[in-house]
């Protein structure tokens, strides 16, 4: 019962990992890219949420050792896991978020700060899972510009929908709408090419794809991204141009796309969760 519970909370730290390091990060890089305003509290918000996720997402580890709740206070436990990749990570996770909170402070310059941090974050998840096994120099820049890829996703979708949400501002959404849906389409199919090569290396053949876990699961995944690419696609070929041709009501079904937008990413997050703690694969 006890190893249960201990799995459960391992999927539910990393799945605020994920959304903890992804949102913060992207975040500042659509702030950077978009130019947007009042978005430093959602960083700082989400970027605490990392840390703290990082830090129960270790001691986890340590009762995982040992079995039971000790082994998060074990400091012999602990120091072991400290000199493997598990430690690495969470180096990189707290330097790499520290520095995005820091930023966040610093004006003009902090920004860049912001972004490097956010970088060295998303990157630690390189240090974990069959992709830090292989230790493939192309396979770990390939899983850092999938992730940042999705990061910038998540990053724009509350500013947005919170500019959508004013009438004040419905020209502004729709600018910046407009400007995510080009970048969008360079970064979306680059996205999918990442995880077709990531998901090739990892799986080995289409066989595995039906008969393993992973594969299973790599499917379901699949699937909702479909479902995150046909409401991009409906964001970007009517909504935000009824918007910007001055129709009202564009804004509401923009919103409301964006919200269903959120439940599925965080299906998509709360997916990988489950397999990264069951199979110990990347992320």
């Amino acid at each position: 019962m006890m190893l249960d519970i201990f799995g459960l909370a391992a999927i539910i730290t990393k799945f605020s990992l994920y959304l903890g390091v992804l949102t913060a990060t992207g975040t500042v890089m659509a702030t950077r890219i978009f130019q947007l305003d009042r978005t430093n509290g959602l960083a700082a918000a989400f970027a605490c949420l990392g840390l703290i996720a990082a830090i129960f997402a270790f001691l986890l580890r340590g009762a995982n050792l040992t079995g039971d709740a000790s082994g998060m206070i074990d400091p012999e436990m602990l120091g072991l896991l400290w000199a493997t990749p598990v430690g690495t990570a969470l180096i990189a996770r707290f330097l790499g978020l520290s520095l995005l909170i820091l930023g966040l402070f610093l004006g003009r310059v902090g920004i860049w700060i912001s972004m490097l941090g956010g970088v060295i974050a998303v990157g630690s998840f390189g240090q974990v899972g069959h992709i830090s096994d292989r230790a493939a120099l192309l396979l770990d820049l390939t899983l850092l510009i999938h992730l940042l890829a999705i990061a910038l996703w998540i990053g724009i979708l509350t500013p947005l929908r919170r500019l959508a949400s004013s009438g004040k501002t419905y020209v502004a959404a729709a600018t910046i709408g407009h400007q995510f849906g080009v970048i969008a389409s360079f970064t979306v199919p680059g996205l999918i090419v990442a995880g077709i090569y990531m998901s090739y290396h990892l799986i080995g053949s289409l066989a595995a794809l039906i008969e393993t876990e992973y594969g299973r699961a790599l499917i379901v995944k699949t699937l909702l991204l479909g479902l995150l690419l046909v409401l991009a696609a409906a964001n970007k070929l009517r909504f935000v141009p009824a918007l910007r041709s001055g129709d009202p009501s564009a804004a509401r079904h923009l919103s409301n796309s964006i919200q269903v937008e959120w439940v599925i990413i965080s299906a998509l997050l709360g997916t990988t969760a489950v397999l990264t703690t069951n199979l110990t694969l990347p992320l």
